[in-house]
Parts: structure tokens; C-alpha cells; sequence
């Protein structure tokens, strides 16, 4: 089988990697791309099976190489040569790797070395390929981007998910609270605010609104400079053992987190910490007009990405007949989404809104209607609520006998 390949490299070594080439009855150049948007163009029409790229070429990035692979098309890297004997240039390589291209060649490489990595392209990206197909629906694998990071051990850290419908029926509270929880017990924590349409971390910790996180992450992962030391930096530590990686400081900023550099972002997180939070957006669905348009940012990929990678997810409602409705029609909903346990957590659990004996009201709803029995149980406390939030510190630290705070302890030590 022939294998088409474009290019996008610097002009002289175009030429020459193009000429030896032609000597190879296996490998035909269907285009040379004078840019990323030709190269994308070209991947997408499907005119090629594989791509050469010089590690300079301008706009290149890892969401490049992401879609590139979503077109079916696989990247082999260029890099410069330095010193004696065509040695690879280490920068190049490095930015390459980082930026998830797995098969690096040098510019001064021979036709066989040249057409074996394009070979390994090829096979890679059917074996992934493969790898999604046998993947449960609705979870996605772990990227292998081979950056620093990118592949999974079994020393990683656990992945929860903090999802919830729209109504805002505490999120944020549960997420910064079970983190907090989490430290106190002397687990190391990680939290994300990856909720692209209200981010509130920053503000219910007291952090300064233009503390780059989240987005300041994807844009370094995006240009092949983010490893495990970039994100820590990144993610301040607030008390000991738990670090926070703020959202977006603007809601209109969501197009800057794409999602190849958000998987990326996970995969270090992994490695940062034993458990992991991440506060995730209410909404799940696909854009139906940029669904056509899979080069197109999608808004809620954070979210969507967070629940298919997710070791366990914390559904939580409120405790109120719309919020109950609610609740149910989502745990529906991410049951196609994710393969991880979901525990329910019901918020704000007050006789006033459903009734007397709320508990087991609540408990009897979404037994019959959502079929969850194992159901958490999350006091209304207004009070400690307000008080943490004014001060910017956790439940933990200003209202301690909380019956909100003793319940989110409990939640914290199911997880530890």
C-alpha cells in the first residue's frame, strides 16, 4: 500500500526530502503546503495518510497535531541538525515531542529511515484508532501524546469530577470543600476549575481574578512548553498539599482551551497530586452546528473531556423539586457520557423545599426515577456558606461545627 504524504517544511529541505522520496515505490507527495492552514485544509479534504512538519513551522501547535490525527492523518517531525555526524537538534525534538508528535526524524535523515517513520506514523495512528473502538461508549482513553506526562501508571492520580445540572446547586462549594477535606487528611489535591461558563474558584478561595491558570496552562501546552514543573507552577499551593489551578478569568476566554491541550493538562495533573478535583461546567451537550465542523472549539469540551476521563464522578442537585428534576435527567445523561462510578449528592437538603423527612423523600425520588440508592445527603447551611465565602477560605477554616462542613468531611473521607 502507498502511502500519500504532504509536507510543510523549510524550502531547502523540502526539496531534497521530496527528491529521495521519489526514489520510494511505497511513499507519493500528494501536496507541498506552504502553511498550517493548507496542511489542515488538505488533511481534511483526506488527500494524505501522513505529514512532514518542520518543528518551526509557524502556527503549528499541539491542537494542529490533534486534528490532523482526528482527519485521519499522521505527523512525522523535521528537526534542524546540529554539530557533527546530523545530530537532531534537542529543542526541536523536545517542542515536537511535546506537542505530541511521536515520530521525529531528522532533516538530514536517508530514504529508509524517512519511510519507516512514516510507516510508524501510519501504524500509530490506526493502533489508537483501534484503541477508541474498544474503548466502553463514552470513555475516552488516555491521550499518548508523548509529552512529558502523557502516559498513564498506576502511580497516577485519581480523576473525580465534580458535575452538576444548570441552577447552581453548589459546585464550586462542593469542589473547593472536599479538596480542602482531602489535605486536611494528608492527600495530596489538585483542583481544576474547568467550568467554562461561570469559573469561581479564584473568587471562593480569595484569589487574585488574573491568576493565570487554566488557560495560561493550555496555552503553554499548546505551544510545547508545558510539563509537570510549568503546571505546578501554575497551581499555587493554598494550604499545604493542596493546589489550585484557577479558570477562566473571563467567560468569553473559553476558545482558548482547546481540547488536545486540556487531555494534556490532565495527564500532568495526574502526576501532580493523588486526587485530582475538577469543578466542571453544568452543560454537556455537542453544538449541533459545530458539530459538523470538528476543527471548530467546542465550549463544553473541558466538561465533556473531564466526565469521559473520570475515575468517579460527584453528581450533585440541589434539594428542591426543579433541582430534583434536574438531577435525575442528568445522571441519565452521563451515563452516556462516562464509564466511571457516579455517586449523587443532594445540596441544600431542607425539609422547606420538599416536605418533612427529607431525606428519605429525596432518597425514595431518585431510587424510583434515577435508580441510585447510594445517595449523600448535603445539610442547607446559608450561614457558614456566607461566612466562608466573605472571608475566601473554606468551611473547614471559618465554620467548623458546620453540619455542611461535617458532611462534606464525610464525602472527603469516602474518597480518601
Amino acid at each position: 500500500m502507498t502511502a500519500r504524504v504532504l509536507t510543510a517544511l523549510r524550502d531547502d529541505v523540502e526539496s531534497r526530502l521530496v527528491t529521495i522520496l521519489e526514489d520510494s515505490p511505497d511513499v507519493t507527495v500528494v501536496r507541498r503546503c506552504a502553511d498550517v492552514e493548507d496542511l489542515l485544509a488538505a488533511a481534511s479534504a483526506g488527500l494524505a495518510d501522513c505529514a512532514l512538519v518542520s518543528a518551526g513551522l509557524r502556527g503549528l501547535d499541539r491542537d494542529t497535531v490533534a486534528t490532523m490525527a482526528d482527519h485521519g492523518t499522521g505527523v512525522v517531525g523535521v528537526t534542524a541538525t546540529t554539530g557533527p555526524g546530523d545530530v537532531a537538534d534537542e529543542a526541536d525534538e523536545r517542542v515536537l515531542r511535546q506537542i505530541g508528535v511521536a515520530t521525529v526524524v531528522s532533516e538530514d535523515t536517508d530514504v529508509v529511515r524517512l519511510g519507516d517513520a512514516i510507516t510508524e506514523a501510519v501504524g500509530a495512528l490506526g493502533a489508537g484508532r483501534r484503541s477508541r473502538d474498544a474503548e466502553p461508549p463514552g470513555r475516552t482513553p488516555p491521550a499518548t501524546s508523548g509529552g512529558p506526562g502523557s502516559a498513564r501508571t498506576e502511580h497516577d492520580g485519581r480523576l473525580v469530577a465534580v458535575w452538576g445540572p444548570t441552577g447552581a446547586p453548589g459546585r464550586t462549594t462542593v469542589a473547593v470543600n472536599v479538596s480542602a477535606e482531602l489535605a486536611a487528611r494528608g492527600t495530596s489535591v489538585l483542583l481544576v476549575d474547568a467550568d467554562t461558563w461561570g469559573a469561581g474558584v479564584a473568587q471562593a478561595l480569595a484569589l487574585i481574578d488574573e491568576t493565570p491558570g487554566l488557560v495560561a496552562a493550555a496555552r503553554a501546552s499548546e505551544q510545547g512548553r508545558l510539563d509537570r514543573v510549568g503546571l505546578a507552577r501554575l497551581a499555587p499551593v493554598v494550604p499545604p498539599g493542596f493546589r489550585v489551578l484557577t479558570g477562566l478569568p473571563r467567560a468569553d476566554r473559553w476558545p482558548e482551551v482547546r481540547r488536545a491541550a486540556y487531555e494534556q493538562v490532565l495527564d500532568l495533573a495526574r502526576t501532580l497530586a493523588d486526587v485530582i478535583v475538577v469543578d466542571c461546567g453544568f452543560a454537556v451537550e455537542d453544538d449541533e452546528e459545530l458539530s459538523y465542523d470538528t476543527d471548530a472549539p467546542r465550549r463544553n469540551v473541558t466538561t465533556v473531556t473531564t466526565l469521559a476521563r473520570a475515575d468517579l464522578v460527584l453528581a450533585v442537585g440541589s434539594a428542591d423539586p426543579v433541582g430534583l428534576q434536574r438531577l435525575v435527567r442528568g445522571v441519565q445523561d452521563l451515563r452516556e457520557l462516562t464509564s466511571a462510578d457516579v455517586r449523587v449528592l443532594v445540596n441544600k437538603v431542607r425539609a422547606s423545599a420538599v416536605g418533612t423527612h427529607p431525606e428519605r423523600r429525596i432518597a425514595d425520588v431518585l431510587a424510583r426515577f434515577a435508580g441510585h440508592e447510594d445517595v449523600a445527603f448535603l445539610p442547607w447551611d446559608l450561614e457558614g456558606c456566607d461566612a466562608a465565602m466573605l472571608a475566601g477560605v473554606c468551611l473547614g477554616e471559618r465554620a467548623a461545627r458546620s453540619p455542611l462542613r461535617v458532611a462534606l468531611r464525610d464525602v472527603a473521607g469516602s474518597l480518601a
